[in-house]
């Protein structure tokens, strides 16, 4: 019974919502959220009271609530409206050159790992093959000249690992 007289009052909500907030987008989902209260708590209607009057209550209360809510301000942007910010490309030539002289500064071994995992882009299983060492090897190799890397990229000095052997 209550489900049906629900159902009845839509046209009624519907009318009131949209002459009340003049946009129909706005009306059919406050009108979803007025019914989807209603039906979450349909055990708290009075049986034997006026449906409808219950129903433009709760539409009543959401509306309230929304105006009380803080509003987004939404605005519609034109991608000509606005400039992607580009990256600045005056110094790649320079970055490029300390790059290729740091990477001369490297161990051979650490090099070729390092060339052939940035420029090859090969698996370490695939520079394990192709140079004939450990794949542990090679996973070493590449942590160490990414360090030394960084280090001379940074300006630092690498310390040299030497040591005493007895």
């Amino acid at each position: 019974m209550e489900g049906s007289a629900i159902l009845a009052e839509i046209p009624r909500l519907r009318r009131y919502a949209r002459a009340m907030l003049g946009d129909r987008a706005a009306a059919d989902d406050l009108v979803q959220d007025t019914l989807e209260r209603a039906w979450s708590r349909l055990s708290q209607w009075r049986a034997g009271s006026d449906m409808r009057a219950w129903l433009f209550g709760i539409m009543h209360n959401l509306r309230v609530d929304q105006l009380r809510r803080p509003k987004l301000i939404a605005q519609s942007i034109d991608k000509d409206d606005f400039e992607v910010p580009t990256r600045a490309t005056q110094t790649d030539e320079l970055e490029l050159r300390d790059l290729d002289s740091a990477l001369g500064r490297l161990p051979d071994e650490q090099r070729e790992v390092l060339l052939l995992v940035a420029l090859e882009e090969m698996s370490y299983a695939e520079i394990a093959a192709t140079l004939g060492i450990p794949l542990g090897t090679v996973m070493s190799r590449l942590s160490r000249g990414r360090e030394r890397l960084r280090l001379i990229m940074d300006g630092q000095q690498p310390a040299a690992n030497l040591r005493v052997v007895r």
